[in-house]
């Protein structure tokens, strides 16, 4: 009798773009064709070098950078074709390219479509062309229009977009003007974030200047709690802190992350957790091109503690919460020995709540309360 295979998800980070959005701090940049080209074959040598193979069976893979649309598409195809030559795909893996407007065509999605690819995230922000400006977009919304309608004119039927509020002047009234036309669209899959100034950039040394006019804190409390009410109506619902989905489009590779399943990454500056070890590609161009077979960096064994830990605040994000079951089965001792006082505590303040499937089993989640100060629920988990 076949052992069951152990999950496993891939990333493969494409660092390459047309040009860096004002807000951006991944490692991503504009890059030449001969660069792009020397990139596929370091990332093909990269994935023939990898021993976390044996026993494993990938459920999801994730395309993410950078723009990876904005690469050949032939470039992807081969990736994928190599992965699979690797790897044992499960039959229904969900396989997802992260998109941007203005860098797709009808020829590149059948191309996409014919390499395995059964899930594209678009990335619109916003629907209001001056907000696209101000964060250093490349398109307009009508050209996102036009990515939405190719997409689904080349058979994809699972479909995300990425909104963001928080941004530079951005009203009440822009923000609900933005989930309501989206929505409108019926994707499957809707990201909304609030914008993070990161450090390092244009963004970041816009607002030390003191010209970086963002929303009101008020406000950007009534666009957070318009969130969730606007897009509920339009029948999604939210499933982990800044993404909703309609019933059974949930992305099971992002939820992955958040219960710890193993996953190993590709490509510069990609991340990786494989049996309770985290490590890091190193984010230099010109060194993972020289040698991609040995760029991994910042290896960390993770104690149980730090296990522990991380079930919970990673846990916490998603909205179903964290399993007693689970964690018991996982570390084999429960919930409560662990973290009694600090469950209690919550409890008490009506930021956590406990409850019971129709199966019996029982979950620790956020409430609605908890859920608007997640951060400080997550921090009183750390040792």
């Amino acid at each position: 009798m076949n052992k069951k295979r152990k999950p496993l998800e891939l990333y493969v980070h494409i660092p390459f773009c047309i040009r860096k959005c004002a807000y951006c701090d991944f490692v991503s940049g504009p890059g030449t064709k001969a660069m792009q080209k020397e990139y596929e074959e370091a990332l093909l040598a990269e994935i023939d070098a990898a021993e976390e193979t044996a026993e494993r069976e990938v459920i999801s893979v994730f395309f993410g950078g950078g723009t990876p649309s904005a690469v050949d598409a032939g470039m992807l195809a081969r990736v994928m074709e190599k992965l699979r030559s690797k790897y044992v795909f499960s039959e229904d893996a969900e396989i997802t390219l992260e998109a941007n407007p203005g860098t797709l065509d009808a020829e590149k999605l059948k191309c996409y479509r014919k390499s395995g690819f059964n899930r594209i995230s678009i990335g619109c922000q916003s629907v209001h062309d001056e907000e696209l400006k101000r964060l250093g977009r490349i398109h307009t919304f009508a050209e996102f229009q036009e990515s939405f309608v190719l997409a689904r004119d080349a058979g994809f039927a699972n479909i995300n977009v990425d909104l963001m509020s928080g941004l530079p002047e951005q009203s009440e009234e822009k923000w609900e003007e933005s989930l309501r036309t989206i929505a409108e669209l019926s994707p499957e899959h809707i990201s909304a974030y609030s914008l993070i100034v990161e450090e390092g950039t244009p963004f970041a040394r816009m607002a030390e200047r003191g010209e970086l006019q963002l929303p009101e804190e008020d406000t950007e409390r009534a666009m957070y709690e318009e969130t969730r009410e606007i897009l509920a109506k339009y029948g999604f619902h939210r499933y982990e802190i800044s993404n909703y989905a309609r019933d059974g489009y949930e992305c099971l590779h992002n939820v992955g992350y958040w219960i710890r399943r193993d996953y190993l990454g590709f490509g510069i500056g990609a991340a990786s957790l494989v049996d309770n070890v985290r490590f890091q590609n190193g984010r230099d161009l010109i060194t993972y091109l020289e040698n991609p077979q040995d760029c991994r960096e910042e290896e960390q064994v993770l104690t149980e503690q730090e296990q522990m830990e991380e079930t919970m605040f990673l846990g916490l994000r998603l909205i179903r919460g964290i399993s007693y079951e689970q964690f018991e089965k996982q570390y084999g001792r429960s919930l409560p020995e662990v973290y009694g006082p600090v469950i209690t505590q919550n409890i008490a303040d009506g930021l956590l709540r406990e409850y019971t499937e129709e199966s019996g089993e029982r979950f620790l989640a956020l409430t609605e309360k908890g859920l608007d100060v997640s951060n400080y629920v997550m921090a009183q988990f750390l040792f």
